[in-house]
């Protein structure tokens, strides 16, 4: 691909299996976050093109769809060849692209990887079923079938694993995918449709284009021939998402934002917990849907646990994301940064105390990137501004409970229900915060994680539907009745 300036390199957009730019050579560009430099260029497309790739998804779906599953799962199986080939350098594109540790960029591919695996492995596994009829020589079936063309608009944390999370499932289920990546990491999707077209998969199957929210989002999510509408984004963007499909009564998978809450109760190992702490909130910068986003801690151990989180997060190593024993690299976009400077000194304002950071982060040789410090708010409670807004981010706050009813209490209150972690030993409370959080996953004695055989959703504002595992495919696939005589 053409370099338009030294250093800086036009990417295209892929649509019915070749590389096309926008009408009228309109690009956005596309900024390094620990520099703050552009390095590339990507098309931004006309809404008359995202109807192109819509119309191009259209054209290839029944063919795509009339193909055996474990045919679909080939091509499947040819894309992970190909990203495996290339894995190191999927990886330093996704850090110069997104701002990840190099150690955390190479499992993002190994995860993409494990997505397109897993969903091409349940090609033998799409299941229908047959039922007692209710008069002679009749059979009562009901198949699954696909959507047709689905649309993936992906989030800026994750752009390759986004990706093969949505396209997986989507694609050997018989449906057809158009991939909308966010503005601020469009570059690795690109890369990624290049292996798309040398795995040889049929014009249309995957398009991919590239702009922004009003011309091309809108447009793929409003158009009739949207059977389905994958999002993983913020509670803002999936209500304009499920209000502009509403016309056409479009499907909705949304996975949607959260507040995560950390329980800790007093009867913890407080060492283990704190490292699990420390990992689950800044890991990639902060930038995970299912983060701990708020530590409610047991009173009768706050202060014992506060003490050695600060040390724990005080350790943290911030810099280059390519060097070798960095913790945290720089956030993704510039605007999150200007968020958690305003996110910190409101919470002063209202009482709490900056602990640790708590500013933008200087480091050598790297001036111009979206820096922030690894922060700790002390002295929160449930109306901090810290507390009661998604932060997304690498910011803290440390709330005293007296007890997991004073815990459970401010989660059901909010109206997001995406996450939730709980520190305990008692089994009562555990199965009873197991049957009550009002959340879509719940972690026992575990940080951060996640499984490919798993299903992550999420509750009230957090989501429709979700991904991963037999029910994450089961949402790619409509049920079909069918009353049949034989006689």
């Amino acid at each position: 691909m053409p370099a338009t300036a030294p250093d800086v390199t036009a990417y295209a957009c892929f649509l019915d299996n070749g590389w096309v730019h926008a009408d009228g050579g309109a690009t956005t560009e596309v900024r390094n976050p620990a520099t703050g430099a552009v390095y590339a260029t990507v098309p931004a497309c006309s809404k008359a093109q995202a109807e192109s790739a819509l119309e191009s998804s259209e054209r290839a779906q029944p063919g795509w769809a009339a193909l055996p599953a474990q045919q679909r799962a080939l091509y499947l199986h040819r894309i992970v060849d190909g990203l495996r080939a290339e894995r190191e350098h999927f990886a330093g594109l996704l850090v110069q692209e997104q701002g990840k540790t190099l150690p955390e960029a190479r499992g993002e591919v190994d995860d993409t990887m494990m997505y397109l695996t897993y969903a091409a492995e349940a090609a033998r596994r799409l299941e229908g079923s047959i039922f007692p009829a209710d008069h002679p020589d009749e059979s009562l079936w009901i198949t699954k079938v696909p959507f047709g063309v689905t649309v993936g608009l992906c989030a800026f944390n994750y752009p390759l694993a986004l990706i093969g999370r949505k396209v997986g499932p989507a694609l050997v289920t018989g449906n057809t995918m158009v991939l909308k990546p966010h503005e601020a990491t469009p570059v690795t999707a690109s890369e990624f449709c290049r292996v798309v077209e040398e795995a040889g998969l049929p014009a249309g199957v995957i398009n991919m284009v590239t702009g922004g929210v009003s011309e091309v989002a809108s447009t793929l999510v409003s158009s009739p021939r949207t059977r389905l509408v994958t999002v993983t984004g913020s509670i803002p963007a999936g209500r304009a998402i499920y209000a502009a499909g509403a016309q056409n009564i479009t499907a909705m998978s949304l996975e949607l934002g959260g507040k995560a809450p950390f329980i800790v109760l007093d009867d913890v190992d407080i060492d283990q917990v704190v490292e699990a702490a420390v990992v689950s909130r800044f890991a990639n910068c902060g930038q995970v849907c299912i983060c701990n986003e708020m530590v409610l801690v047991h009173e009768r151990i706050a202060d014992e646990f506060t003490e050695k989180f600060l040390a724990r997060a005080g350790k943290l190593r911030v810099g280059d994301p390519m060097a070798d024993g960095t913790d945290m690299g720089p956030y993704t976009t510039p605007q999150g940064v200007e968020k958690f400077e305003q996110v910190v000194a409101a919470s002063v304002e209202q009482g709490a105390e900056v602990a640790l950071g708590g500013r933008r982060a200087a480091v050598d040789g790297f001036e111009g990137g979206y820096w922030f410090e690894p922060t700790v708010l002390v002295n929160a409670t449930r109306d901090t501004p810290a507390v009661e807004h998604e932060v997304f981010g690498p910011v803290l706050p440390i709330v005293k409970i007296s007890g997991y009813e004073e815990a459970e209490a401010m989660v059901n209150g909010r109206d997001e229900g995406l996450s939730a972690y709980l520190w305990t030993q008692n089994h009562r409370t555990i199965m009873k915060a197991t049957r009550d959080l009002e959340v879509g996953t719940v972690f026992v004695n575990k940080g951060i994680c996640g499984s490919v055989q798993g299903f992550h959703t999420g509750h009230k504002w957090s989501g429709l539907g979700g991904e991963d595992g037999v029910h994450g495919i089961e949402g790619y696939l409509q049920k079909r009745t069918i009353y049949m005589n034989f006689a």
